[in-house]
């Protein structure tokens, strides 16, 4: 007998909170801790989502009144919760016009964005807007916006002109001082449509930084089956994750904000240290286990972890290439930090597919590998590890794994990537072709990359993933 429809069990709560890009991510993270929030200490920090593009997650959330379930997924087994702070499910290519109503409403006090790197329109080795960016040729010259920060900008606009305070803008995407990138995205956007808005945005709003942290693996099939099989309800939108959360959210507001800290959260004066130590410890591993085990036939992270080469891998990149590059936050151990990255990689229960991790890495590698390996190279510490990393994201992008099978590349950049590749025909010059990717490599590391990453890339076609991880962690 088919399962009922899961639905909302209360009414939601008062509208405070737009967010732009409701995915599995923000539904396991942001939301979950609003929702306690709220319990905790009240508040109309109800949630209304956007999707700018796709209408997936609208059409699945709205018959069940924006309640879904979270499944936690810990080795010791499964806990599933009720989650009902999401109100509304906006889709924004189909009535930007509502979408910039609801950022523009008085009651809209927080406008936080989970839209991935490239959803930034930004050039991820500068973090500078990309005036060159087709969504943002077109919202300088259209009202109605097309992209995230299109909309910031506009609804702020509309909010100027009615005399309202800005929202807060409060981004919970994985980039290197985050908030800054986005005022600086969003200012100079601005000085494009109005510079007298633009100066109004820079005195009056509020862009706090943001550390995330939560393993969150793309919502499956199978996952909504077992939901069902768990509490007796069909929901079209659940999501999994671990057990582990983390939010460090630098405590600067336009006006009032949930409760965060109540229910976890850690509200700092700078967000800094964690985010440098999150994402070059978590993200710069993470990436590396994508490139590398998927061209070793590794489905998930945890496949990868069970792999003794792998395991071996990791570690020695945390010890010996990644934390002597990391500043510890106060009070923080950057051993055990890795210690429990390694546990939380390993766990059985978390199918964090190495193919989905890899996808955009176009606009990841510049944060989670390049940083470390700039400032190491700078200090005279070598990254055999990492430079076998990038040689690893190469191939991928080439589109060709190591035993000639074609793979999906997704990437703003991918058919760029792949001509470039093609177009080469020795590991030097197909390297060579890639660093110059000024989007992606800095000219003066460029030159410092060359020839070892030539090797690493030489090294993995002629003897495979694992002889080339063993080499690299010599």
């Amino acid at each position: 007998m088919p399962a009922d429809r899961l639905t909302r069990t209360a009414p939601a709560p008062g509208a405070g909170i737009v967010h732009l890009g409701l995915g599995a991510f923000f539904r396991s993270h942001g939301a979950i801790y609003t929702e306690e929030a709220i319990a905790a200490s009240g508040g109309d920090w109800g949630i209304t989502g956007v999707s700018l593009q796709s209408t997936h997650m609208r059409d699945a959330l709205t018959p069940q009144g924006g309640a879904y379930i979270a499944l936690e997924l810990g080795p010791e087994g499964e806990v599933a919760r009720r989650v009902e702070v999401v109100r509304d499910v906006l889709v924004a290519r189909e009535d930007p016009g509502a979408v910039l109503a609801l950022m523009a409403d008085p009651a809209t006090k927080i406008v936080s964005l989970t839209v991935t790197e490239k959803g930034y329109c930004h050039e991820p080795a500068t973090g500078a807007l990309n005036h060159t960016h087709p969504d943002v040729i077109h919202d300088i010259a259209a009202p109605l916006p097309v992209s995230a920060p299109g909309f910031l900008v506009r609804a702020l606009q509309m909010r100027r002109a009615a005399g309202l305070a800005p929202f807060t803008v409060l981004t919970c995407d994985n980039l290197p001082s985050n908030g800054a990138v986005v005022r600086g995205v969003v200012l100079a956007l601005a000085r494009e449509i109005d510079p007298r808005l633009a100066g109004w945005i820079e005195a009056e709003g509020r862009f706090p930084s943001t550390m995330v942290d939560r393993i969150a693996p793309a919502t499956k099939p199978e996952d909504i089956a077992r939901v069902a099989a768990l509490t007796g309800f069909h929901d079209a939108a659940p999501v999994v994750h671990e057990p582990f959360r983390q939010w460090v959210i630098e405590d600067s507001f336009v006006g009032d904000r949930p409760d965060w800290g109540a229910v976890g959260a850690q509200m700092v004066d700078d967000v800094t240290p964690y985010e440098h130590m999150k994402l070059r410890m978590l993200n710069g591993t993470h990436s590396p286990l994508a490139y590398l085990g998927y061209l070793a036939g590794h489905e998930t992270v945890a496949d990868c972890m069970a792999d003794p080469v792998f395991a071996r891998f990791v570690d020695r990149l945390w010890d010996a290439e990644i934390i002597p590059a990391v500043e510890a936050p106060p009070g923080v151990s950057l051993a055990d930090y890795a210690a429990a990255l390694h546990k939380r990689y390993d766990n059985p229960a978390i199918r964090h597919r190495t193919w989905q991790i890899a996808m955009d890495g176009s606009q990841k590698l510049p944060q989670r590998i390049l940083g470390t390996v700039s400032e190491s190279l700078a200090a005279g510490r070598s990254t055999p590890g990492l430079i076998l990393a990038i040689a690893a994201w190469m191939r991928y992008v080439s589109g060709v794994d190591l035993n000639g099978a074609p793979i999906d590349v997704r990437d703003p950049l991918a058919d760029r990537m792949k001509a470039l590749s093609d177009a080469a025909d020795t590991p030097e010059d197909k390297v060579a072709a890639l660093l110059g990717l000024r989007e992606v490599f800095p000219p003066d590391l460029a030159a410092l990359l060359g020839g070892p990453v030539a090797a690493s890339y030489a090294l993995l076609a002629d003897e495979g993933v694992h002889k080339a991880m063993e080499v690299a962690a010599r």
